[in-house]
Parts: structure tokens; sequence; C-alpha cells
């Protein structure tokens, strides 16, 4: 992302010292974890749509570096947990926090950020951008739970998976945007235009997600894992949708009960592949990817707006 860089790389300097002064504890174990999530941390994805919509909104100030920071609070604090959750043990090719110090310790920590989250907004009292931000935390939440209630019953139609993918994934990136809009314009009406521009590019991310346990435009090879975790993404459900009766039960008894073969989950994935369930969600992919950049569009075309469009367009393109 060269002109990204370009653009806000002395910002994301900046804000990453920010960060890290944000984290810091007196507590020798915490400090020590942030520490080790600093040094892990991915590629400022969320940093950058803040800062990138405060420039084209308005222009970054102080506000908007706390923004930043706050969101990477949350969003950490998210992966934290569900680390926790899922009882992973790999983060970004390495350890996660809760493979090195054990769950407990890992659901404090995650505690611990998200307490910081609040304090740094409470006591520079940016109360608007924490209404936004704890809005999205909790669609994260419910979207998560939609997502593992319907998991049980595999009843999940292409309305209630846009609305899972919308509160789980696009809720947070949405809030990004729209508080670093409102950084820098105080004008909750900008604020929403760039909620809705973060929540389509969102989905767009989160599809792009499920396509790739197709083993569509990355390492190329399927690997299953949604299958083996009962998840239904748009693949699958347009598959279903399409499918006779008798290939739709048996798709079905396969996701219930045979999920851990992997045999009978490469039967499921070529079911997928050859019914256009690939075609067709890469199709509404693209769809909300062109629905973000009309909305980005009705601003000067500027340096600021064609990095968010090459922003948009990594988060589509990338391979993994």
């Amino acid at each position: 992302m060269e002109l990204v860089n370009k653009i806000i790389g002395s910002e994301l300097s900046i804000f990453e010292k920010k960060f890290s002064e944000s984290v810091k504890s007196t507590n020798h174990l915490l400090d020590r974890i942030m520490r080790f999530i600093i040094r892990r941390k991915g590629k400022q994805m969320r940093p950058s749509f803040v800062l990138l919509s405060a420039i084209i909104a308005g222009g970054i100030n102080e506000s908007s570096y706390r923004v930043a920071s706050l969101i990477e609070l949350l969003h950490t604090a998210t992966l934290v947990h569900d680390d926790v959750v899922d009882n992973s043990i790999i983060r970004r090719n390495f350890f996660s926090i809760n493979a090195l110090w054990k769950n407990k310790i890992a659901v404090l920590v995650g505690d611990y950020l998200l307490s910081k989250g609040l304090l740094l907004s409470i006591d520079n009292g940016d109360f608007r951008i924490l209404q936004i931000t704890s809005r999205a935390v909790k669609e994260m939440s419910e979207g998560e739970l939609l997502q593992m209630e319907k998991a049980r019953k595999l009843d999940i139609d292409e309305d209630v998976y846009f609305e899972i993918i919308r509160a789980k994934t696009a809720s947070l990136l949405s809030a990004a945007c729209a508080a670093g809009a409102w950084s820098a314009t105080q004008d909750d009406s900008v604020a929403e235009h760039f909620r809705l521009f973060g929540e389509k590019v969102g989905i767009a991310f989160q599809i792009k997600d499920d396509l790739f346990d197709y083993g569509q435009d990355n390492i190329g090879k399927p690997t299953g894992i949604d299958i083996k975790e009962k998840k239904m993404t748009l693949p699958l459900i347009y598959t279903l949708i399409h499918a006779d009766s008798a290939t739709k039960r048996k798709i079905i008894y396969i996701i219930k009960n045979q999920s851990t073969d992997r045999a009978k989950v490469n039967e499921v994935i070529n079911y997928v592949q050859k019914s256009g369930g690939i075609e067709y969600t890469r199709k509404k992919m693209e769809q909300y990817k062109e629905e973000a950049l009309a909305l980005l569009h009705q601003y000067p075309d500027t340096p600021a707006r064609q990095g968010m469009e090459e922003l948009v367009n990594y988060v589509i393109d990338r391979k993994y």
C-alpha cells in the first residue's frame, strides 16, 4: 500500500507511539504482555481507515489519534478474547496470549485493553466517540452470539448471514470510519456517511474471508475450516438454496455429523464450487465494494481519497 504509506506514514508512526503509551502498565506481567502484543501487531488497517477518514472529512487532530488508539485497543481485546473462545493457539503466525499465559490471564488482558480504551476516551471527554465505538462492541457480541445460535440449527438464510457479518465484522470498521470522520468535523451527518462507507467495506472484507475457505484467491487450496466449525457462509448458503432436496440433505448431514472428515468436507467444497456459489459470492463482494466507493466518491478527488481507494482495494485483493 505505497500510496497509503506515503499519505499517512508519518501519522501512523505518531499513532504507534501514542498507542504504545496508552497500553503501558505498572504491573510487570501486564507490561510484558503489552510489549508482546505491540511487537506482533498487524498491518494497522483499522487505524489507517480512521486517519484517512479524518483527513478526507476535514483533517487529523489529537482526537483522531485517540480514535485510532481506541479502535486498536478494542480490536486487540476482541482478538484476545476470540482466541480464548476458539481455543486458538496461533495468532498471526505467533503463539496467542492464551497459549503462552493460559486462558485466565488472556481474559484479564482482554478486559484490561477494553478498560484502557474506555479510560482513554473518558479522560479526554471523547464521549461521542465512545458512544460510536461502544455500539460497535455491542453489535460484535450480538453478531457472534447469533452466529453460534444459528450454527446449531444450520438455518441461516442470506438475510441472516448479512445481519451476522454486518454486526460481527463490519461494525468495528464502520465505527473506525465514523469516529475518525467525527473527530475531524464533530458533524453527525458526516460521521453517518463514513459509517455507512465503513460498513460496506467491512461486509466486503468478511465475504473475502469466506471465499478463502474454498481456496479462492489465496494459497491455492481450500481449508474447509468454516465447514468444520459449522459456519454457514454465503457460498454454502447459495449452494443449499439452489440444491435439490437430496443434495441439500446430504450436505447438511455432512456438516452436522462428518465435519471432521477431510474427505467429506472436500465433498461439500466440491458441491459449492460446482453450484456457482463461489461466483455468486464474488459478485456480492464486488457489489459492496462498488457501493462503498460510490459513497467515497461523493468527496473531492484528493490524494487522501485515492489512498482510501487503495486501502479498499487491498481489503478485496489481499491474499490472506
